[in-house]
This record gives structure tokens, C-alpha cells and sequence, in this order.
């Protein structure tokens, strides 16, 4: 097979979505994740800085980049966590430097390492039930004062989810009549669970969507406090193939058919040339997808069986890179077939790309924009914004 489909190891998505605090313009709350590739072990940190705006923003992601850092460097999380509370910088008022921290490690084999600092409980559901795990308590003598972290350590399977989030949706609703405490922990645990027997397969995406505008709703939709709602999910990896140039040999053309013909996942062909072979060896058609796109720079994109789409190849997949490079968890993506492209990447896990080595001398073409970039670094370029920005497993073949 020409690339590895071997399901048997599940994926570990990790997303989030955050609702800053009325009137602010930048969050107080901090969630960074990173993926270790040479280890197969994942960081995931939510932090919440004192107050809000300017201000908790910098504690935060202060507090959360030390410690994804620490934890890549596999420094103990008790020292560790007193570097972070004798750095972050004190506020002037309450001559405190202060700031939540949650810690999520996880590895291939499922074995997962909590952290969790003054922030609501991690909260872990396997199928639509929470399980809880035992803590061990750790007293940390800082410059502060003293400081409890909770530590545990529990073995995930397939299917498992756990939930990050910040006091702003535990307290969301807070004083209420239906809600005078705030939506508590047991409440969120209710509402979720209901949530998962009803859509079971629901993404770490969707659900982190789900839980922040629920707590959006709590607070009549004016959000008191900035919200942030992390959420991993241990899952049958989904996959896309991206199929793009001419194969170097055109004998070759049958082969990459077959490839994408039997791949097993979503499919994508980036290039018209590339589309004109596995329509002709396929005995296929390609059709307008009658489309109206706003980013009118772009070619349309067109429509074949067995592709969720079609499109141009290197100035849509350019376009397509620069776009995952800026995105941001919430933007709303623009409508284009580069645009539509990244949309089924959001609900992919492993990107797989066939690359034909075949020269387009059109490419070439001193009349182009200088950017322009040739197919083989595009890709390269690609696998490394797909990497970094949304934790994807990406491969490339070339034919």
C-alpha cells in the first residue's frame, strides 16, 4: 500500500475556543499545545491570568508558554511550576504575580500526566461518562507564598476525551436564578455527557465550540470573564489525501489512479493537469462546481467523482499555505477554493500528499509573481504550516 493506513493507533486531537471578557480586546486566558514528533508525546497548557486584558493576557501566556517549554525539556513539574510563579511579573496593585496553569501530557500509547494549578478539574469522559482520577498533592514553597499543585496519572483508550477550562465557564451565569453558584463543575459534566450520547463522535473542534457558547449563554451573552474551553479527544485518525502535479513518468499516470482510486479517506486534487489524468484513467468527468467565490484571484474550483473537490494547483495550495499560517482558532475563513481546502483540513487528522515531479514550465514564467514557488518547496512549506499550526500527521510521496 503506498501509504500506511493502519488505523490501529488512534489520534489525539487537541483544539480550543476562547470568548474573551466584554469590552476587551485581547484574552487573559492562554492556551498553547505542541506536539513532539521525535517523542509521539503531546503538550496541551491552559492558563488564566489575574484580572483581565493587557495584563492577564502577558501573565498568561507567560505562565503557559514556561511551562509547554519545561515539559518539552522534561523538567519536573514542581520546580518547574515555582520558576513560572517567581518570573511571572507582579501586578501593581496587588503586588502579586499570578496566573492558573493546566498541563495535559499525553502519549501514543495513552498514558496521560495532569497537571492542574488553582483551574477547574480537568474533567475526563470515556464514551459519555466521566471518570475521575486520584491526585497527589504537592506543596510548592514559592516567593508567593505556598502553593498546591494536583498531579495525577491515567491510561487512556480510544475514544476518551478530556476537557480543559478556565473559571470563566465554571462561573459562567453566576448569580442567576438558575445558576446561583455559577455552572458548576457537576453541571458541566451533565451537560456534556447528554451532548456526547446524542452526536458520539462530535470533534475536540466542535465540542470546544459547544461548551464555550453554551457558558457564552449562561452569562445572557455578555461573557464576564474570558472563556476558554480546551478539549482532547483519542480517536480513529481521519485522513485526506491532497493529489497534485503530473507524474515524472507518464506511465506512471495508471499508477497514481490506483492510489488515489483506493485511498481511504477524503480526497483532494490540486492541479488541472493532474485532475485531466485521473479523469481520463478513471473514466471520469470534471464539471463547474457552479461556486461563487469571494477571493475572485483564484481560479474556480470544479467537481469529480470521488474528489470532494477540485481545484488550481499552485496558486490555490500558495494561497491555501498562507492561509493556515495566519489562522487563528475562530477566524472565519474566507470563501475560496484555498478557503475550502482548509476546511476540510479542520476535519482532517493525517494529510497524506501524492506529488507529481513533472516540470510545468508555465511555473517558470518570468511574468508570474516572484513568491511564486515551485511545487516541491510549496508542499515542503505546507507540511511544516500543517504541522505546527494544527498538529497534523502529514506525509508526502512523490511519483
Amino acid at each position: 500500500m503506498f501509504f500506511d493506513q493502519d488505523n490501529s493507533r488512534f489520534f489525539i486531537e487537541i483544539a480550543h475556543s476562547q470568548q474573551y471578557k466584554k469590552n476587551e480586546v485581547v484574552g487573559g486566558d492562554a492556551f498553547i499545545s505542541a506536539n513532539i514528533k521525535d517523542e509521539d508525546r503531546f503538550i496541551a497548557v491552559l492558563s488564566d491570568g489575574l484580572g483581565s486584558g493587557i495584563r492577564a493576557n502577558v501573565l498568561s501566556s507567560l505562565t503557559a508558554s514556561m511551562a509547554v517549554n519545561y515539559r518539552l525539556q522534561h523538567r519536573p513539574l514542581e520546580s518547574s511550576m515555582i520558576s513560572i510563579m517567581d518570573t511571572l511579573p507582579l501586578d501593581s496593585e496587588k503586588q502579586i504575580g499570578y496566573a492558573t496553569c493546566s498541563v495535559a501530557e499525553i502519549d501514543y500509547n495513552g498514558e496521560a500526566h495532569l497537571m492542574e494549578f488553582d483551574n477547574p478539574d480537568f474533567i475526563i469522559f470515556r464514551g459519555n461518562k466521566s471518570i475521575e482520577t486520584r491526585k497527589k498533592s504537592i506543596r510548592l514553597d514559592t516567593k508567593q507564598g505556598e502553593r498546591v499543585l494536583l498531579e495525577s496519572k491515567i491510561m487512556l483508550f480510544e475514544g476518551d476525551r478530556i476537557i480543559m477550562m478556565s473559571d470563566g465557564v465554571t462561573q459562567s451565569g453566576l448569580g442567576l436564578r438558575e445558576l446561583p453558584k455559577g455552572w458548576e463543575r457537576p453541571l458541566v459534566i451533565d451537560f456534556v455527557s447528554d451532548y456526547l450520547e446524542k452526536h458520539p463522535d462530535v470533534s475536540a473542534r466542535e465540542l470546544s465550540k459547544v461548551i464555550m457558547q453554551k457558558a457564552i449563554h449562561n452569562d445572557l451573552f455578555q461573557a464576564k470573564d474570558d472563556i476558554t474551553c480546551g478539549v482532547i479527544y483519542l480517536r480513529a485518525p481521519r485522513r485526506l489525501l491532497i493529489c497534485t502535479g503530473p507524474p515524472f513518468d507518464p506511465t506512471n499516470d495508471p499508477k497514481m489512479a490506483q492510489i488515489f482510486e483506493s485511498y481511504n479517506g477524503k480526497k483532494i486534487v490540486c492541479g488541472g493537469t493532474t485532475a485531466q489524468i485521473l479523469a481520463r484513467e478513471l473514466d471520469r468527468k470534471i464539471i463547474g462546481d457552479g461556486s461563487q467565490h469571494v477571493k475572485s484571484t483564484l481560479p474556480m474550483s470544479a467537481k469529480m467523482e470521488g474528489a470532494e473537490l477540485v481545484t488550481e494547483g499552485i496558486l490555490t495550495l500558495g494561497h491555501l499555505a498562507d492561509l493556515i499560517h495566519n489562522y487563528k482558532e475562530g477566524d472565519v475563513i474566507e470563501n475560496s477554493p484555498a478557503g475550502e481546502i482548509l476546511r476540510i483540513i479542520l476535519d482532517s487528522d493525517v494529510i497524506d500528499f501524492l506529488m507529481g515531479t513533472r516540470i510545468n514550465e508555465a511555473h517558470y514564467d518570468p511574468s508570474l509573481p516572484v513568491e511564486m514557488e515551485i511545487r516541491r518547496n510549496l508542499i515542503r512549506r505546507l507540511k511544516a504550516v500543517l504541522e505546527r499550526v494544527f498538529l497534523n500527521k502529514v506525509t508526502i510521496k512523490y511519483i
